[in-house]
Formats: structure tokens, C-alpha cells, sequence
């Protein structure tokens, strides 16, 4: 089995690194036509950027993805700078009339991303060529690989019941060298990911015959991070299976996330995608899906006829009634454990690193300072977007419409949910984004702490103390000092995942729902003379 095992990680490895390497492959030099193809497609009005891309891309010489990132990029900065001179000397001049014209020349969008759209239309190579081989040589191999390195533990961790021996002797496990390089590697996927898509285009070659089966396009990078996303999922959920195959709500929990995932999230927006409807997760809440009211989304769900009108609505009711309602039957789990998407790659891919978690009095503070301001963030946003899409204006109370929403989306969307978020899985837990930045979680969990039956209750008298329930705890809470003094376990951040149920040797720990009255039980612990009974009791 060791053997097996052995096997397994190093075909994981050779398919993880033919699937890096294959960024470096590839050229990606224009003829004229295709560069003049472009441009007409483009609309772009300005010569001078035909004349730039024409001196920097149109050759018979191979030119890879980061030397013509860098040329389209300098193209573009040229022509912009140069219809800015102009704008400035006709401005200086009171000449409105042409300053006014030259803005129609000027090109507008991130560098990146439009060395992205002309790197995907003009790209050569073995991955371009070969989708079929290069998926195999990558994912194939790297799914293979995982499994086999997954398996065997059917067999190797014995009898059912969670194995964690020598977890925080592991580096992979306890923030050693090989925590340190996964998430280097992963800081620096979502990195690229977000901000240079077009380093990664022959990554999004591999996937176009899938999206073209899917939604009738090409791939992007977000459907090959789509794909991505569920693989990892799939083959991490299979390790849940494995390892807590004991515990019947943590199969059925795995289950629901991997459902959720792979339909609702990936697959219905492909198929809607190709049916010329909104491409929509049906299950994404907002805040959590900050841009549900940007005006580019409300417009284009109103010009999406019913079904536009269907997904607008569908997202108010899904926000203001069906989450609190549901938190109050069942508590934020029901999302946050069982339907979310980060959630669901927190609990498959970040399993191995919930033990990180930090369970210290300062965390708590900062996670209750920060994960609240986030939401304030997104409400603020959302108050001046919908205001200004309402009032035809473009600030409210200074408060620019589009500066507001691009510092989000950079700081939040971008950096806190993925870099962060995800990147540092291996050191800080597997609910990063979770416990401090998500706002729906932020939102769920007033409703949960205030006006929720649910509850994980606590049998103090069979409590050893072995500290398993607050060790394995992904949302950093003190589980053992409630189960110490048998008090009902009633947090804001706690999302119901189970695992200190599930890893308690005693059976101290239940997930329950009931009834409002008593559910919250505060325990007095006297200790020593630290209390005088006679106040006490006169107090009683």
C-alpha cells in the first residue's frame, strides 16, 4: 500500500508540474490579418496602436507569453499616452471640440486582460494543438495520482474512525517547508489568475473543447478555474469519505457541498451560458456575491427578459427571506457547511490544515473587528451603487459609484477571498475567508446568535478534556471550555461543520435543533475562593 501511495504522489507531482510548465510553452506571434482582424473587432479608432502592435508582434519569429504580454502592454501604454498629450494640449487650448474627440481614441480596459483576448486568438503550440494529450498529461495524471495517493488509506488507517496521529509532526501539516511552498503556489495561482490572465492562456487551451461541449465558447480563465475548482473538490471529497466514513453526517455534509459545487455553481451556468441566458449560481447569496446589484448586472438581467426578471428577484428573496429563515431552522450551517462553495473547498482541500486554525483571545477580537467592517464595506457599496443607478448620478455623498466598487472588488473579491482566502490554507486554517472576511457569513451569523434554534450542545460530566473538539475547530473557537462546563455551544462563527462532534471520544458534542428557550445556558464555574456564595446566592 506504501508503495501505491508513493506511486500515487509521484504521478500527482509530474502532472502538477507538466501543468505549470505548460504556461512557459507555446508562441504566440500575429500575422497582419489576424492583428488587423483584431483591431477592426475591437473598434479601436487609434493608428498608433496598429502601428505599435505591428513593429512588436507581427513576425515570423516565436515570441512566448511573457515577452508578448510585455510588448502588447508597452503598445497600449504608448497609444494612451499619446492621446493623453493631446487631451492636455487641447485642453490647455479651450479647444473642447477635439479634446472631446480624442478620448474616442484612447483604449480603455486592464493590460492584461486585453493581451489575454489577443494571446487567445493568436496562439500556437503543442497545448493549442493538442487539448486532448495536454489534459491527460496534466489533470489525467494529477487525478490518477491523487487517488492513488488517497485510496489506500481505506486500508491503512484501519478500523473507521478519524486517524490524526502525528498530524503536528507532519511539515505538510504543521506549517513545515512543504506548507510553505503549497501556499506559495497557491498565492502565486491566484495571483496570475486575477491580475495576468494572459500568462496562463495556454491553460485555458486545454479546456476548449470542454467549454465548447458545455456553452458553445472557448474557455476562459474563470472556466478553467471552475473546473479546477471541482476537480479538486471531487478528489479531496473522496478523502472525506475515507477518513470520516464513521460519521454519517459528515458522508451526507461532503455530499451536499460536492452537489452544490459541481451543478449549481459550474455546470447550470455553463448550460444557461449556452442557451443565451445570464449564466447564474443560483445558490450564491449576496453579500456574498458582491456584484448582484452592479449596474452592468442589473441592466443586463433586465435586458434578459423573464428569466432576467426571475434571477433578480430569485436574489432579493434569497437574500432577505429564504438565508434568515433557514439560518433560524437550522443555523448558518445550512450554507455555510452544506451549499457554499468556499465552504465546500475549505472542507475538502483544506481539511488537512483546520488544526492552524488560531484559537487565541485576539483572534476572536480581530475576526469579530474585521469580518463586520467587511460587511459594512459591502453594504455601503451596494447603498451607493444602487443609488447611483437609480438617480443617473455618479457619486453619492462624494462617494464615487465606480471607485468604491473596483476598491472591493480588488481588496475583498480579489485579494481577501482568493490570495488570502485560499492561499493561506496551509498556515492559517482552512476557513481564512470564512471566519474574518466573508460578509454573508458575517450576515448569517447575527442571525444565528440572536434568533436561531440551532445549538451544539455539551455534556460536561463526560468530558475528558483531551482537547480534541477546540484543537480540530476551523472557526478557531474554545470548543472544550464550553464542553468543560456542559454549556451549549451558541457562536456567530461557528458553521456547524461537525468535526468536534465527529473527533470527541467521548460523544460531549451534538449538533442540534430545538427550541429557542434555554439555548442559551451560561455556567458559573467557582473556583477556589474566587466567589463568594452568600453574595452569590443573594444575588440569585
Amino acid at each position: 500500500m506504501k508503495f501505491i501511495k508513493n506511486t500515487g504522489l509521484v504521478l500527482f507531482i509530474i502532472g502538477l508540474s507538466i501543468f505549470t510548465a505548460s504556461v512557459f510553452s507555446g508562441s504566440f506571434n500575429l500575422t497582419q490579418q489576424e492583428l488587423d482582424t483584431f483591431i477592426a473587432d475591437k473598434g479601436y479608432k487609434s493608428e498608433i496602436i496598429k502601428e505599435e502592435l505591428t513593429k512588436a508582434l507581427v513576425t515570423t519569429e516565436p515570441i512566448n507569453i511573457f515577452e508578448f504580454s510585455s510588448k502588447v502592454t508597452a503598445a497600449f501604454e504608448t497609444s494612451n499616452a499619446y492621446y493623453d498629450a493631446q487631451i492636455k494640449k487641447y485642453d490647455a487650448a479651450k479647444n473642447w471640440t477635439k479634446k472631446s474627440e480624442q478620448f474616442t481614441y484612447k483604449i480603455f480596459g486592464k493590460p492584461h486582460t486585453l493581451s489575454y483576448e489577443l494571446a487567445k486568438k493568436t496562439g500556437k503550440g503543442f497545448t493549442k494543438e493538442n487539448p486532448g494529450l495536454s489534459w491527460l498529461l496534466t489533470f489525467g495524471l494529477g487525478i490518477i495520482g491523487a487517488l492513488l495517493f488517497i485510496i489506500p488509506n481505506l486500508i491503512l488507517l484501519g478500523k473507521p474512525g478519524i486517524k490524526n496521529d502525528g498530524i503536528f509532526l507532519e511539515s505538510a501539516t504543521n506549517r513545515g517547508w512543504i506548507a510553505w511552498l503549497v501556499l506559495i503556489y497557491l498565492v502565486t495561482f491566484y495571483l496570475v489568475l486575477y491580475f495576468m490572465p494572459d500568462y496562463v492562456v495556454n491553460w485555458t487551451f486545454i479546456f476548449d473543447p470542454i467549454s465548447n461541449f458545455l456553452n458553445g465558447g472557448d474557455a476562459s480563465q474563470w472556466f478553467v478555474y471552475g473546473f479546477l475548482y471541482c476537480t479538486i473538490m471531487l478528489v479531496m471529497g473522496a478523502r472525506m469519505y475515507i477518513k470520516y466514513r464513521h460519521n454519517k453526517y459528515q458522508i451526507v455534509r461532503t455530499t451536499s457541498v460536492l452537489f452544490f459545487q459541481i451543478v449549481f455553481a459550474f455546470l447550470i451556468p455553463e448550460i444557461m451560458t449556452s442557451l443565451n441566458m445570464p449564466g447564474y449560481d443560483f445558490k450564491s447569496a449576496f453579500p456574498l456575491d458582491y456584484d448582484f446589484f452592479f449596474e452592468w448586472n442589473i441592466a443586463s438581467l433586465k435586458n434578459s427578459g423573464g428569466i432576467g426578471i426571475f434571477i433578480l428577484v430569485w436574489g432579493i428573496i434569497l437574500t432577505l427571506v429564504i438565508v434568515p429563515v433557514m439560518v433560524y431552522f437550522f443555523g448558518k450551517r445550512w450554507y455555510c457547511s452544506w451549499v457554499c462553495g468556499c465552504g465546500g473547498l475549505a472542507e475538502t482541500l483544506g481539511d488537512p490544515y483546520r488544526q492552524n486554525s488560531d484559537k487565541s483571545l485576539f483572534s476572536w477580537k480581530l475576526e469579530r473587528w474585521i469580518i463586520h467592517s467587511v460587511l459594512l464595506f459591502s453594504l455601503l457599496m451596494t447603498l451607493v451603487t444602487l443609488y447611483c443607478y437609480f438617480s443617473g448620478t455618479s457619486s453619492f455623498l462624494g462617494i464615487k459609484s465606480q471607485w468604491i466598487k473596483d476598491t472591493y472588488s480588488f481588496l475583498i473579491g480579489a485579494w481577501f477571498a482568493g490570495v488570502i482566502g485560499t492561499g493561506f490554507y496551509p498556515i492559517f486554517g482552512n476557513r481564512v475567508w470564512c471566519r474574518f472576511g466573508c460578509p454573508l457569513a458575517a450576515y448569517l451569523g447575527f442571525v444565528q446568535r440572536f434568533k436561531s434554534r440551532f445549538r451544539i450542545t455539551t455534556n460536561g460530566g463526560q468530558c475528558i478534556s483531551c482537547g480534541n473538539c477546540s484543537t480540530y475547530c476551523e472557526q478557531g473557537i474554545d470548543v472544550r471550555a464550553y464542553a468543560q462546563k456542559g454549556e451549549n455551544i451558541v457562536r456567530s462563527s461557528c458553521v456547524g461543520c461537525g468535526i468536534c462532534s465527529a473527533v470527541c471520544p467521548r460523544g460531549v458534542l451534538k449538533l442540534e435543533n430545538g427550541p429557542e428557550e434555554g439555548r442559551i445556558n451560561p455556567t458559573e464555574i467557582l473556583l477556589g475562593n474566587d466567589v463568594n456564595l452568600i453574595d452569590l446566592l443573594n444575588k440569585k
